[in-house]
């Protein structure tokens, strides 16, 4: 589990990342980002949604956040680091039925294609 304090909980959040209308996709997810970090050391905050479009079934949707919050704990524990504040993950239909490995390279395509983006 993500810390308290790299976790975006506040609904307030969630809408103004939304907001500010910058976000990048592939066929997996959709990644909305934040506005830039004043001071580096700050940890972006993320968040992880699946609507019940994807699925009517809560454990599926719970399946397809534990992938992409392990995925995302894991390339910060590799040493990946940010420039957004904070970072919101979106799943897609298609990420349903698509297993870790799948879910990490769109995860990775889409924070590739947003540094280069924004």
């Amino acid at each position: 589990m993500l810390p308290k304090a790299e976790r975006l909980k506040i609904s307030s959040e969630f809408t103004a990342t939304y907001n500010i209308r910058k976000s990048v996709s592939n066929s997996l997810l959709i990644c909305y980002v934040g506005r830039e970090k004043t001071i580096p050391d700050f940890p972006t905050r993320v968040g992880f949604v699946v609507s019940k479009k994807i699925s009517k079934k809560a454990s599926d949707r719970n399946l397809i956040k534990r992938r992409m919050r392990e995925v995302y704990r894991n390339m910060i524990k590799s040493g990946a680091s940010f420039k957004w504040r904070t970072l919101i993950f979106l799943a897609r239909q298609d990420s349903l039925n698509a297993d870790y490995k799948e879910i990490q390279r769109a995860m990775e395509d889409c924070l590739k294609k947003a540094g280069r983006k924004f």
